[in-house]
């Protein structure tokens, strides 16, 4: 089983009190188009990590029984906190995960296959574009343990600085694995 953790937690600091998620894109919200794309895949299940304004952002995410909606009462720790949440709401079947981000809308089903595709025996698998290391990033179980003891907002980046030799990258043609929605200035088209 393949599952996917979406952290949909965070602040949204650089959007001057506005929220990331909920804003809209062509008149889609933004997380709205995040789990689309997660959901067309070939991914199982989706555990989407809710924190600030938890409530306002819930409303946007349709009913699935794909999707298991979590709390992470310690949102404002940063990153590791969401990963952890998530973490502990996989299925026990889960063979490997995906750590999705929320303000990436345009990462879509393909990406997301083509990752899974190249997965093998590869215990870290990571899209790139123009040999730039992007998101979202497919691990096995075997590294749960160790995302496990995160700490702070640094995400994902110090379990992949010290597992190199686990890495494997996948290059895509598609810039939108690099490309987050972090400010205003993202969301004009």
């Amino acid at each position: 089983m393949i599952s996917s953790i979406l952290l949909a937690a965070g602040q949204s600091k650089r959007m001057n009190g506005e929220n990331k998620l909920v804003k809209k894109i062509n008149g889609i919200p933004l997380i709205k188009y995040s789990i689309k794309n997660i959901l067309t895949s070939s991914i199982d299940n989706i555990v989407v990590v809710l924190g600030y304004e938890k409530e306002i952002v819930e409303k946007f995410i349709d009913k699935s029984k794909k999707i298991k909606l979590v709390f992470n009462k310690n949102f404002e720790s940063g990153m590791a906190s969401s990963i952890k949440v998530g973490l502990d709401n996989l299925p026990a079947m889960t063979d490997s995960f995906f750590i999705c981000l929320g303000d990436m809308p345009n990462v879509n089903s393909s990406i997301y296959n083509k990752l899974i595709k190249s997965k093998n025996n590869n215990e870290i698998i990571i899209p790139t574009y123009k040999g730039q290391r992007g998101n979202p990033i497919l691990f096995s179980k075997s590294i749960k343990d160790e995302l496990m003891n995160l700490e702070g907002d640094m995400g994902a980046k110090k379990i992949i600085d010290i597992k190199k030799e686990k890495i494997f990258e996948v290059e895509t043609l598609d810039k939108s694995v690099t490309q987050n929605f972090n400010t205003r200035d993202s969301f004009v088209l």
